[in-house]
């Protein structure tokens, strides 16, 4: 975006933030994952005034210009916030931490601006101010032990390709993967071919030659899910879930002490097969959350 048309975006909300009514101060906070951010603005009282959603928002795949973009279809309808909390994937490094910055305080100059990971964000929802460990399970998968003020102890993720597992875009690759060398049932393989209408070479394209091929792989979870009755899904799932504890949770201090708490759209879908597979390496399974918002939503009107 040309600086000009910042510069003018910069006045208009500056002039919109010197005459807003003082009694009414609003919070704005993000939750990004590669295919999605959630937004939330909220008053004083943890009231929720406005849910938007944009799509994902990571700065190791995108640059400041492409989050600018993303940012300029978020509408708050006039109100502007003093504060923006955004937690994101990617959001790990200090290039990264400033390219997000930079981007946010485009639209929000006056705005007290706090850009984290989103592994902070689900150890701060799901663990508030006490000891903890937390995981996401969604587009990607992380976990951390967290001590209550800050993460500690981290088990990189490695990304789809090394790691991830557990994740949505792991559940798709070993899918699809298992579809096209026909290790699922020929009735599962047909169903795939049947609801997606997408052949080898389709697959192969999106995955080695297009962006965001995480995004790719794990739009096919709804499918997992369909047909998780099928013994063969059902073990593919549950496999993952055992190396996502087995090779992230396991390393953790009292790791087999604590309950393990999960935020994310993969670990709410599938609750019951990741019970399962908490249950077969010997873990507790805590609470599970659809998304981190009304944890950090407290977590910050506690901080007040």
């Amino acid at each position: 975006m040309p600086k000009k048309l910042f510069f003018v975006k910069k006045c208009l909300f500056s002039s919109v933030i010197d005459s807003i009514d003082m009694a009414h101060t609003y919070t704005l906070m993000a939750d990004s994952g590669s295919t999605k951010t959630n937004w939330v603005l909220f008053s004083g009282d943890q009231r929720p005034v406005e849910r938007l959603s944009t799509s994902g928002i990571n700065p190791f795949y995108q640059n400041q210009e492409a989050i600018v973009s993303i940012l300029e279809g978020l509408d708050l309808q006039g109100k502007v916030p003093r504060e923006v909390f955004f937690y994101g994937a990617g959001c790990v490094g200090e290039a990264q931490l400033k390219s997000v910055e930079g981007a946010l305080g485009h639209f929000f100059p006056a705005a007290k601006i706090e850009v984290a990971s989103d592994l902070l964000a689900a150890a701060r929802s799901l663990c508030g101010h006490q000891s903890g460990i937390a995981a996401i399970l969604g587009t990607g998968s992380n976990s951390c032990y967290y001590n209550g003020q800050v993460i500690v102890e981290n088990v990189s993720p490695l990304g789809f390709i090394l790691g991830d597992e557990g994740s949505g875009a792991v559940l798709g690759r070993k899918l699809v993967g298992d579809v096209l060398k026909k290790q699922l049932p020929e009735a599962v393989c047909m169903a795939f071919y049947e609801q997606y209408q997408m052949d080898g070479l389709a697959i192969i394209e999106n995955v080695y030659r297009q962006p965001f091929p995480n995004r790719f792989l794990a739009q096919f979870t709804p499918f997992l899910l369909k047909h998780i009755e099928e013994p063969s899904v059902r073990q593919l799932v549950k496999r993952s879930f055992v190396a996502f504890y087995e090779r992230n949770i396991r390393h953790y201090p009292k790791a087999l002490q604590l309950p393990i708490h999960f935020t994310g759209s993969v670990a709410w879908h599938f609750r019951s097969v990741l019970a399962l597979a908490a249950e077969e390496t010997g873990f507790q399974m805590g609470k599970v959350v659809p998304d981190p918002m009304d944890g950090l939503m407290r977590y910050h009107s506690d901080q007040h």
